[in-house]
């Protein structure tokens, strides 16, 4: 059996010693099982707990007054959200499953310094593919934020070993992809058949493709997402 996709994400942000492995086991060990469309947090309400991401998606999102959304970010296996430093936070967004989702509390900060240092590059990293959305959505065409956007999936799900060479599941709907891009699902629909006429993105039965990852990043102009020099 292979490493769990949250351990391997987190393991991958820095070397965890055993300490660190035997309290993500044992958190592990207690999951919790979320079918699809739930609140897994709600905007404004006090957090009963942090969730660490061990099956499925989920999607930090902003529901408008006259129901419009906007998915901020994806949250995928490994992913840990709502583990803050202060006292009685509340969550700054809503958190939904997208899919069905398995989660479990994570272990506390302070648990191992080695997990402290894995929780500290997450979050750094959840800052920057923020940052990626705001620059994504303000300064990019409808074809290049399809493709940054599926060239960031591609590199987070290959920290979790979920990607199957230049393949990975891709279980969101037009819909969803058009609420995370500021597009309608009609022009979201138009580039993908765009971008797999022109062999960049091929989107088949819940799978992702990326034939050649350099020649989109650089069509696209994207690098990289980098939180340390390490």
């Amino acid at each position: 059996m292979g490493v769990p996709p949250a351990l391997h994400r987190l393991s991958r942000l820095a070397p965890l010693d055993p300490v660190a492995v035997s309290a993500l086991t044992e958190a592990m060990g207690r999951p919790q099982h979320y079918r699809p469309r739930r609140d897994l947090m709600v905007e404004g309400r006090d957090i009963a707990s942090p969730q660490l991401i061990l099956s499925g998606w989920a999607a930090r999102v902003r529901i408008l007054l006259d129901g419009r959304r906007q998915f901020l970010n994806f949250l995928l296996p490994g992913d840990v959200v709502g583990h803050y430093h202060h006292h009685s936070p509340v969550a700054p967004t809503s958190v939904i499953t997208l899919t069905e989702v398995t989660t479990c509390v994570p272990p506390d900060w302070g648990t191992s310094p080695s997990l402290d240092e894995a929780y500290a590059v997450a979050h750094a990293l959840d800052e920057a593919y923020l940052l990626a959305q705001i620059a994504r959505l303000g300064r990019m065409n409808a074809m290049e934020r399809i493709g940054d956007l599926m060239l960031e999936l591609q590199e987070r799900l290959a920290m979790s070993g979920l990607t199957q060479g230049a393949s990975y599941d891709l279980p969101i709907t037009q819909e969803t992809l058009a609420d995370a891009l500021g597009l309608t699902a009609v022009h979201v629909n138009r580039m993908l058949q765009a971008a797999r006429r022109a062999g960049d993105l091929i989107w088949f039965s819940r799978s992702m493709t990326i034939p050649d990852p350099k020649a989109l990043s650089r069509k696209v102009g994207r690098a990289q997402v980098r939180v340390s020099s390490g």
